[in-house]
This record gives C-alpha cells, structure tokens and sequence, in this order.
C-alpha cells in the first residue's frame, strides 16, 4: 500500500512540475514578449478616460502571483515586457519579467511610493513621498520627489527633490514631465536631466489627484494649506502657455477632491469629493465639469455612509459615454451617462476606491474586500467575480491582452487571466 501511494506522490508531483512548466512555457512562448504591454504610459491608468485596456493582439498570460516587500496602493505598469511595482511604506520599486514572473530589477525611493511608475521612451519616472503634514501645511514629511530609472536596468538617471510630497503620478506632455505636489506648486522637468523649467503655484495642495493631460490640458484636483481657509478647487491648465486656463472653486466640498485623479472624455471632466449635510455628517458627490469654461454641468449625491480612514473618495472612469465610479463610503458601485448625468445603474457590494477597468460588456471592480466584481455594463448585475487576497485599493485593475492585473495591500501582484473568472448567476 505504502508503495502504491508513494507512486502516485510521484506521479502528482511530476503532473504539477509539468503544469507549472506549461504556464512558464505559454507566456515565454508569447511571440511578442519582449514588448508586451504599453509602447507609452505616459500618465496615471495610461490614457485620460482612466480606461487602462492594452490589446497589442498578444495570447493572455498566465496566473501568477508577483511578490513584493510591502503594500501595493499604485496600479502596476506593464511595458516592455515588464510589469513595474512599487511600495507604498517601504518605498521598494522593482520590474517583473512577464515572460518569467522573475524579478529583474530593484530600486530604493526615499518615502512612500503611491505614485504609478509610468514608462515613457525606455524610462520609467516615479514619484514619492508621504501623507502627513507640517506645521506649516505643507503635505509630506522626510524626502519627496521625482526618480527617473532606466527601465532595462534599473539604475536610477537623475532624482528631483520637491517640498512637497509627489503621491499624485507625474505626467509626459512633449518633452516634459509635469509634477504635482503637496507643496502647493505644478512643477515642469525636463525628461532627460530632470532639470527644472517652470513652477507654477496652484495655490492648492494636491494629495493624491494625479494629473490628467488631455488636448494640451491638464486637469487636476487640489485642497488648500492646513486650516484649509481657501475653497476647493479644481484646475485646468493650458501647456502650451503654462498658466491657468481656468479654475473652478467648489466651496460645498470638505474633502477628497485633492484626492481624486479625474477623468476626461469628450469634453467633460469627472471628479468626486465629500460634503457636509445639515447633521455634520459627510456625504459623497459626483461632478462633471465642461472642459471649456469649467462650469459644473451635472452632479448628483450618494449619501452618507462608513468613515473612511484614506482615500475618501471614489476615482470615476469613462468608457462608451458610460462614468463608472466606486464610493467607498456608500459601498457601492454606479453608472451614469456622461453628457446627460443621469444614474444608469447602482450596485450594492463592497467599498472600492479605484477606477474600474472595462471591456467586452463587462466592467471591473476592485475592491477592499480582495476580490473582483464583473458588473454586466447595460444591466448592472454582477456576472463575474475572482476572489483574490488583501485589499485591492487604491491600485486599480488593469487588461492586457485579456488579462487583469491588480496590486494588492497584501503585498502581491495578481496576475489573472480573464478565463479564470467564476461565473455568476443572480437571477
């Protein structure tokens, strides 16, 4: 008997050998490896609608789980073949190869790193620093800054030190990187020594609401200096003369708007932020605001719910005219039509913080539970779900090649590939 079941011991190791070599074997046998993912990444979620879907035609790849040091609050970037990461505590940055779930590289920030680590023409830029504030309002304690790394290599070219924290994702427009911060400033590098240009005083401290650049504009969302005396305002700012083009003060809004990368699509940018009601309680608003002027052209109130510690407020992403948008306080997940501003669907489920990614009818939600939702787009009823592990947020989903890819606060990278979602049946 022993014998027997030491033969089939064998046997199911030798299966599993042979599965695990089949999985390595399929993304090494990609015929593109070596250029898989993004050719440019040039902002936060790769593109202004926050919609970040890459098909370059490439097989899926395989399930992995990619292990780092630390908390991964930032989306992971995939180009060239790689997949970039960093951590949110320990400010630990690496590049996996995607053919091999290998780690290739490894490098050290300073501070915190909540910012994604774009790719642009062989570089990955990357900024850090952390959340708390000075006596003199100025947002991010210890080091802050811009590290631009050679992506094949890991070795870092130049390094820009800022006052203020660089939570937000830095952002190409031509030749030049625009940076964000919690010293109140817009900073304007250049790309290949990091020198500094322009610097521009918003006047407003920025959190995490990461630069988005659309048709020679950028647009983001800031707060004031401690004890925050000023409005909140949301920005749009004109590259091609670097000033303001306009800004839209939104006196009603206690927090979060500095938190919240917008999205823009088709002349409409869309935002989140948190109000106070009648009883001191807060609640969550969408805005959607006119290129153009920045007049305010729909909103709408989901109510109170839970406190949430950080990352008050929901990221919106637009796909197909459609917002779609988490609120982590009302623990559920909405659409609405983009020009009209009318609430297509709500679902009820978890608190999730990131933009959701979408694609073929299906749009995906990360959330703080470790799991992703699948919500059928014209019904708004889960068809899908893949349990995970940890918080999935702030780091939003992402597709590559039918393929979701997902950072988590338990320290991994989740590699999945569309087929091994679960199938949901609700009626």
């Amino acid at each position: 008997m022993g014998r027997i079941l030491s033969a089939a011991a064998v046997i199911l190791m030798l299966m599993a050998v042979s599965a695990c070599e089949e999985d390595t074997a399929s993304n090494e046998s990609i015929e593109n490896i070596d250029t898989y993912g993004a050719e440019e990444w040039s902002q936060y979620r790769l593109q202004p609608d926050k919609n970040a879907v890459i098909d370059t035609g490439d097989a899926p790849l395989s399930y992995m789980e990619l292990e780092t040091e630390e908390e991964v609050r930032a989306t992971p970037v995939v180009a060239d073949g790689k997949l970039f990461a960093g951590n949110h505590n320990s400010g630990d940055l690496m590049a996996f190869d995607l053919a091999t779930g290998e780690r290739v590289w490894e490098n050290q920030a300073p501070n915190w790193v909540h910012s994604e680590s774009i790719y642009h023409e062989g570089t990955v830029y990357v900024g850090y620093g952390n959340r708390n504030f000075r006596e003199s309002g100025i947002r991010g304690t210890g080091d802050n800054g811009i590290l631009a790394i050679d992506a094949q290599s890991g070795e870092t070219l130049w390094q820009f030190e800022t006052e203020g924290e660089v939570m937000p994702t830095p952002a190409v427009y031509e030749n030049h990187l625009y940076v964000a911060t919690g010293d109140t400033h817009l900073y304007k590098l250049t790309l290949d020594e990091g020198e500094l240009v322009h610097r521009y005083e918003l006047g407003s401290v920025v959190s995490m609401s990461a630069p988005n650049i659309h048709e020679d504009t950028l647009y983001v969302g800031g707060s004031a200096p401690k004890p925050y005396t000023e409005p909140y305002t949301f920005y749009a700012y004109d590259l091609r003369t670097d000033k303001i083009k306009w800004e839209t003060h939104l006196p009603e809004v206690a927090m979060g708007l500095d938190d919240v990368p917008p999205a823009v699509h088709d002349g409409i940018a869309v935002t989140t932020a948190l109000v106070i009601n009648a009883q001191g309680e807060s609640e969550h608003e969408i805005y959607a605001l006119d290129t153009d002027t920045g007049k305010v052209i729909w909103q709408d109130n989901w109510g109170s719910g839970a406190l949430v510690q950080n990352n008050k407020s929901g990221a919106p992403m637009i796909h197909e005219d459609k917002v779609f948008v988490a609120s982590p306080k009302t623990e559920t997940y909405y659409a609405y039509d983009l020009e009209s501003g009318e609430q297509l669907w709500a679902y009820e489920d978890e608190a999730a913080k990131a933009p959701p990614v979408a694609q073929d009818g299906i749009v995906y939600y990360s959330n703080a539970a470790g799991a992703v939702a699948g919500i059928d787009i014209e019904s708004g009823e889960k068809v899908r779900e893949k349990e995970l592990g940890g918080a999935l947020a702030p780091s939003g989903p992402i597709i590559v090649n039918d393929t979701l890819i997902v950072g988590s606060q338990d320290h991994n990278v989740y590699v999945v590939p569309l087929s091994d979602f679960d199938e949901v049946n609700e009626t």
